[in-house]
Formats: C-alpha cells, structure tokens, sequence
C-alpha cells in the first residue's frame, strides 16, 4: 500500500505567478515520484491561476476553518505524512492532526522565514537598520519558531535562513532540510538552443504584485535606477512582468520613457530567454528568489542585491553583478548590457549555480531518505525534541481550545 501524504496548504498553489507556488508543484511532484498517494487540501479560494492538481494525480479537498469536518476526514484518510504549507497552517492544523493522525510524520514547509521577510519590511518602512536581533525580538519569529519545534521536520529553502535558525535561535539540525527548488538538469542542447547576445534584447523585471517586496522593487526602478540607464540607452526598454499588479504600477506605463508594464506572462520562460538583462533591485523579502533562478534558468544575467542573491549561490560566483547603491547599480546593468565578454561570464557562472545547487534528482533523494528515517525512528526523535514536546502541550492545547470555542460560536 502506498504512503499517504496530506498537504494542508496556505492557499492554492500558482506555479505561473509566484516562487511559492511553483516550489509547492515541485514538491508534490517530488511525492508522486516517490509513490506517494498525494491528497492537497485548502480553506482558501481558487484563482485562474491554480494548479490542476486532478491533472497530475493528486485528489483536492476543500477544508473549512475551526469545523470538526477536518478532524472526521483526517482521522478517515489515516495519513502517513502531513505537510502544513506555513506556520500558520501549522497553527491552525497541526493540534487536530497530532489527535487524529499522531503516527503521521508532520512536516512544515516555510517557503521563506516570514518573521525574517516581515521585520525586515518594518525596517525598511521605518528607515532602520535591520539587524537578526531585531529579528529574534518580533512576535511573528516566536510563532514561527514555535511552529519548527511542534513539527518533525521543517523544509528550509534558503541555505541562509536554515544557518539563522540553527546559530541564532539553538533549533537542532535534525529539525530542519535545507531543500531549495528541485530543477532539472540543464543539458547542453538546450544551453546552445538560447538566444546569444546579440539576438537579445532590453531589460526585464518581474514580480507578483501581492508582494510587497516586488512593488517597492519596481518603484526604486522607475524612480532611481531606469532614468539613469535610459539615458546613456535612450532606446533601450524595460518590460515589468507579474502577476496582480496593482493600479500604482500599472499607471507607471510610460512607453514614452521606455518603461512599460506588461503583467502577467504566459510564458515567462520565451520572455527571460528574449531579454538581455534582468533587474531586481530589492531591498526587503526573505527565502530565495524564484525570478532570479528563473533567470538563471533561461540564460539571463541578473543585477541584484545581497538580499536578493541571499541564500542562493554560497561560495559560487553570482550569474551578474550584486550590489545596494542605486547609482552603482545602474552602473553595473548598464556595463553588464553592453559588455557581450562579461555577460557571457555572467550567464556561465549562472549555469554553474543551477547545475551545483538546484539539481532535482539529488535533493529529492535527499528528502525521500530524511523521511524514511523520520518514519523508521519517529518516536526516538520526537522524545529527543524536548523544546517540541512542552510546546506542543502548552501552546498547542491553549490554540487548541480556542478553534474549539469558534467551533462552538459558529453553530450558534
């Protein structure tokens, strides 16, 4: 009989229009690849966006919040492994499996740290400094750390972040899997079927508009860095690609000024493989960033900054160039644009951090090995995580009775 894995997601997974969502198809494929029987469950809505999960094998449920149906299916399904899509996920979720399914392997996937993404922001808004104590002190990072330590395992996208938890906070190894994207391999017909330098063309940036990251990124483009490269380029262009763009960026359309919004792409590889150059000037976020392994994917030099190359390459050479002063940073796209011997370098040490970092087949033996062992040993490890343990029988009961009391206030 084959496992059974139960996917408790944040929402539908959108591969085509965010990193999140295209990571999520990436581990569900994973399972099936497994033999996992996959079952992915939801309170929120679907979008145009979402993810024909029935298409590739997988059963959809729809699930409502703080309803004792949950509980009934979940204790029905008998699965072996859960995934809670976030912390709070977890939160909502995890005490009724942990009473239901106490045998299942619970596993949470982060996607990023959001309390990381999140102080960061308020630093940002603040014109702070962020520092990781800053971090340490914010509500959201006890939540989520809590999260970590209630579950068996914690997927880590970003090789950053996985050090942060384990430095910082005392989280042990065996709690966390540094796991980024599982990409295939890039074979070398395909690198010599991309366009070559000359056959490309103008600047890209992209970006989901429901992030906020990607909107502050788009204004410090328009504002401070494209007036400065369009005038040493005045036919130059940069085309915004994303996702729920909202009515601020979209009145940024000046084709005039070279600068145009076109939304979302059907076929974001064919417009990065087009473009000479991405940019991604970003001065928040956390987890690793989705448009610049696309990037990288296709053959397209990037321009970024610390934050945005975080967690992605380690010792590696970046695909481009990465720097956080505005005027340098349009220095650098504008030479790496013109110079056709370092945009050739550029795109090599790209193809290098894809084939190193991201390969599919490695990572998935990685996690398929990691959850044997959770199986195998799972009532030693969960006796070993002692901070889990007294989490789980404080917070989780305290969570617990309050799903509890919306249960009840919803009948009424």
């Amino acid at each position: 009989m084959n496992p059974i894995l139960l996917i408790i997601g944040h929402v539908w997974p959108e591969p085509s229009t965010t990193a999140a969502g295209n990571r999520m198809e990436q581990l569900i494929h994973a399972f099936l690849d497994f033999g996992f029987e996959v079952v992915f469950g939801s309170t929120a809505a679907k979008s145009k966006y979402s993810l024909d999960l029935v298409g590739i094998g997988v059963r959809e449920v729809e699930f409502k919040l703080n309803h004792p149906s949950f509980d009934d299916f979940v204790k029905e399904l008998k699965p072996n492994y859960v995934v809670f899509d976030r912390f709070m996920t977890e939160e909502q979720f995890g005490w009724r499996v942990s009473e239901q399914a106490p045998d299942a392997v619970k596993i949470l996937n982060t996607e990023d740290l959001h309390s990381l993404r999140k102080s960061r922001e308020e630093c940002h808004r603040k014109d702070e400094k962020f520092s990781l104590d800053h971090w340490k002190d914010h509500s959201m990072t006890l939540r989520e750390v809590a999260s970590i330590y209630r579950s068996d395992l914690t997927l880590m996208i970003s090789s950053f972040e996985t050090q942060i938890l384990v430095d910082e906070i005392g989280i042990p190894k065996n709690l966390l899997l540094h796991l980024p994207f599982m990409l295939e391999r890039l074979s070398k017909e395909e690198i010599s079927s991309w366009p070559k330098f000359e056959e490309r063309k103008d600047f890209i940036c992209i970006g989901n508009g429901k992030h906020q990251p990607n909107i502050e990124a788009i204004k410090t483009l328009k504002n401070t860095i494209w007036p400065i490269i369009r005038r040493s380029l005045p036919k130059a262009k940069l085309h915004v690609y994303g996702a729920y763009l909202p009515q601020q960026i979209i009145q940024m359309h000046k084709p005039q000024e070279g600068f145009e919004i076109k939304g979302w792409a059907e076929d974001l590889g064919q417009v990065l493989k087009n473009g000479r150059l991405l940019l991604a000037p970003l001065s928040f976020g956390a987890g690793i960033k989705g448009k610049l392994v696309d990037a990288m994917q296709n053959g397209t030099p990037s321009v970024t900054t610390s934050l945005g190359a975080e967690g992605m390459h380690d010792d590696l050479p970046w695909g481009g160039c990465i720097t956080n002063e505005w005027a340098t940073f349009a220095q650098s796209a504008l030479e790496l644009y013109q110079n056709k011997d370092e945009w050739e370098q550029s795109q090599a040490n790209g193809i290098a951090i894809v084939q190193t970092h991201y390969q599919r087949q490695s990572l998935q033996k990685t996690l398929l090995n990691r959850l044997k062992e959770l199986q195998e040993q799972l009532p030693k490890h969960r006796t070993q995580n002692l901070v889990g343990r007294l989490l789980s029988q404080q917070e989780r009961t305290a969570t617990k009775y309050m799903g509890k009391w919306i249960q009840e206030k919803n009948k009424h």
